[in-house]
């Protein structure tokens, strides 16, 4: 009897198909009958995909938090796992910013080119503006909202919140509530049952999303931006490929390699997805089955990682506001781009708490330093090729940072 090749080897074997399909479907042209028709079938599966990962999510995140910290507060480490994680969380981002904005003064990606060459893209883009207090403000109010309207709208931040409060109340009640804990145990672990059948599809997934991310490719402009996509892409695969494996191997004497191989479903999803939600219950599962991380700590570290560290869209903001800059002339000091670095990060930070993120926090960080925010329209077109990397190195850094905290709790312990 022949035997299935693993889920690892099966989800390589579609990301190869649907580059080669796209690349096929591209160089057949848009219009024609075969590339529409493709195309189509392509986005019928990549979306239900998409679905049944977004479908499993609200459940994962709610139970996996509550369990967590039930657990982490039975043990006494609550308070070192907030605090080593938030502090991973901020350094890892602070240098994913820093690497964009020395890339960015080296290299100064849309020097010689002008404004007026964009014209046509910013006509009929309205920017959304939203100044920093107002942000804040509805960052803190989408926190906390009423948990049936959070779980029944996907709102991932407000459910995340909610969870922290239910799993503190879960261990001080104690025995009291031993039932719910039970309940919800149970809950987790039939979603990370869900989680595996769904993963089963997972290779037609990512091969029907790749095909319609390389066949819809505008390659005019992204010749035209080459050397901001060269700088994006440098320094998001610089970031990702030394850096976050360099901090792995120093705080746990863990290869990159053995990462890699752990994490490769996870960090495949998330470029296809373009998602580091729809992506989570595919971490949790690297997490806990592959790369040995104890189910209380993934199930706090990666929720709240794929809600607030997001490392790419922290690079990508920064490096797209000094390329813009050097697009219209403007040569940004060293308190600007220290106010660049500060924004970029509370905007990576507060992005999953208001609606049309992106486009928010992106116009944000330009306004913070007087840039003008129908620029972004020039990035529209090639923003989803981007955010392929963006969304990999942000679902990376929260497995990474599971692993590193694990390692510290286990050397405060012993």
């Amino acid at each position: 009897m022949m035997k299935w090749p693993s889920l690892n080897l099966q989800i390589l074997l579609g990301a190869v198909f649907g580059v080669a399909l796209g690349a096929y479907f591209h160089d057949l042209g848009a219009s024609h009958p075969v590339t529409q028709g493709g195309v189509y079938a392509a986005s019928l599966l990549g979306t239900l995909f998409i679905d049944l990962l977004k479908m499993i999510l609200i459940p994962l995140v709610f139970c996996s938090i509550a369990v967590g910290i039930a657990n982490l507060r039975q043990h006494q480490q609550m308070h070192r796992v907030w605090v080593s994680t938030l502090v991973f969380f901020i350094s890892s981002m602070a240098i994913a910013i820093t690497l964009a904005l020395l890339a960015g003064n080296y290299f100064k990606p849309g020097a010689g080119l002008h404004l007026s060459m964009f014209e046509h893209a910013m006509q009929n883009f309205e920017a959304k503006q939203l100044p920093l207090p107002e942000f804040l403000a509805q960052f803190l109010h989408g926190l906390f909202l009423n948990p049936f309207a959070a779980l029944s709208q996907g709102n991932v931040l407000a459910v995340v919140c909610f969870a922290l409060i239910l799993g503190i109340a879960l261990v001080i009640g104690g025995e009291r509530y031993k039932g719910l804990l039970a309940l919800l145990q149970e809950g987790l672990a039939m979603c990370m049952q869900v989680v595996g059948w769904i993963m089963r599809i997972a290779p037609l997934g990512i091969m029907a999303l790749l095909i319609q991310l390389v066949a819809m490719q505008n390659l005019a402009m992204l010749s035209t931006l080459a050397k901001f996509v060269a700088v994006v892409v440098g320094t998001t695969l610089l970031h990702g490929v030394i850096v976050l494996p360099l901090i792995l191997y120093l705080f746990t004497g863990k290869t990159p390699l053995w990462f890699w191989r752990g994490a490769r479903e996870a960090l495949m999803t998330a470029f296809a997805t373009s998602s580091s939600s729809a992506t989570l219950p595919v971490s949790l599962r690297c997490a806990n089955d592959h790369l040995q991380v104890k189910p209380a700590i993934a199930g706090f570290v990666i929720p709240l990682g794929a809600t607030i560290n997001m490392d790419g869209t922290a690079l990508y903001e920064a490096a797209a506001a000094l390329f813009i800059a050097n697009l219209v002339g403007i040569e940004l000091s060293f308190a600007q781009q220290l106010i660049v670095f500060f924004t970029a990060m509370i905007a990576a930070m507060g992005a999953p708490g208001i609606p049309s993120a992106g486009m928010v926090t992106m116009v944000m960080v330009l306004q913070s330093v007087g840039l003008p925010a129908e620029a972004i329209a020039i990035l529209l077109p090639i923003d989803r090729l981007l955010d392929t990397l963006r969304t990999t190195v942000n679902v990376e850094g929260d497995m990474v940072g599971s692993l590193v905290v694990q390692k510290l709790l286990a050397k405060q312990v012993a």
